[in-house]
This record gives C-alpha cells, structure tokens and sequence, in this order.
C-alpha cells in the first residue's frame, strides 16, 4: 500500500494535469523503499498476515520476540502445530511489550498464565501470530511528509544535476550523488529500527 499519492505529490510540487502521473507513482514507490531501507521499518499495514515462531529460538522463558514491529494483533496461537491449538486472550494469557504503545516487539505470557510457548511435533510452528505486522495501521503524519519531499527531490533530480555533491580533486571533476536529503534523513532518523 503506497504511504501517500499523486495527488499529494502534485500539490506539494505545484504540478498541473496527469503528464507526469506515471513518473510520479514510480518515483512514490521507490521514495517509499528508500524510507523503508533506511529505517528497516514498514509504516502501515492495511490487512492481517500470519507469522510463525520457533519455540526455543524466538521465546525465552515467558518472552516471544517478534521478528517485525507488530502494530494490531488479531490471534496469537501456541502450540500451533497441535491438532488443537491453544488461542491466548490478549491481557489474559499475554501482554505486549511495550506495554501501552506500538509497535510491539514481544509478547510476554502473563506470570499467572497456565501457558507456555510450546510445540507438538515441529517447534519451528509452536507459535503462530496473526496481525498487522508495520509500524502502525497508517504511517505517521512525518513519514508521509518525508515520503514526499523525497518524491519531490527525485523528481526535480530528472532536471538537474545541482542536487549531485562535486568534489574537484585536482581538477578531475567527481560528481557524488547526494542520497536522501538532509532534512529527510533527520525526520527518519528517530524511526530507524536498533539491532543489538
């Protein structure tokens, strides 16, 4: 799902008419991809996927670390590869950690939970999730403004070369694309996902 439009992206350039409109979707896209890169995040998720789990490999203990941010959270099973699954309540059986905000990046069974994160036969499906796995359901307002300053940014780069750093070594001129904007890099920068 694109994080912003055309039409969006015309009104921020001053742009008039459909000439440019199939430009403008390319360029959305790969403005999207370079804000996902950069960040190794996804900001919206509009529909629900399923996620597998292996016990013993992404729990510890009482903790299920999820691999992607998780924002909505529609069934959470452990046990999966059982022929009766056992489905946790949210708040009953497990929390989110963070506990009050998303994305979420575990969930932690209740300490009075009669649960475990488990497996029948294959532990690589002992757990399965179903959500919306991104950084929310619709990406934040920032993110949709850096999405199309970025658009913006590519588009005027198909008119001029001054968006290039050119470094003069010695007189054998050397032109450096420039990369995401400055001030696009400083709006993404706070969404950029930690690795320990």
């Amino acid at each position: 799902m694109a994080y912003i439009t055309t039409a969006d992206v015309k009104s921020y350039l001053g742009l008039t008419g459909a000439v440019d409109d199939t430009l403008l979707g390319y360029l959305i896209d790969r403005a999207q991809k370079a804000i996902e890169t950069h960040t190794q995040r996804i900001f919206s998720a509009s529909a629900d996927t399923t996620r597998l789990y292996t016990v013993g490999e992404d729990t510890d203990g009482r903790y299920l670390y999820l691999d992607e941010d998780l924002c909505a959270i529609t069934t959470v099973t452990t046990d999966a590869d059982a022929t009766s699954p056992t489905t946790l309540t949210d708040e009953t059986d497990f929390v989110t950690l963070p506990r009050n905000t998303t994305p979420y990046i575990a969930l932690v069974l209740m300490a009075g939970s009669n649960y475990s994160w488990t497996y029948t036969d294959d532990p690589e499906l002992g757990v399965s999730v179903i959500g919306r796995f991104a950084y929310s359901t619709t990406p934040p307002e920032d993110i949709l403004h850096a999405c199309i300053r970025l658009v913006g940014y590519y588009y005027r780069q198909k008119d001029s070369q001054v968006f290039d750093v050119t470094a003069i070594p010695e007189a054998g001129v050397i032109s450096i694309p420039q990369g995401i904007p400055a001030d696009v890099k400083r709006i993404l920068e706070p969404y950029r996902r930690r690795t320990f």
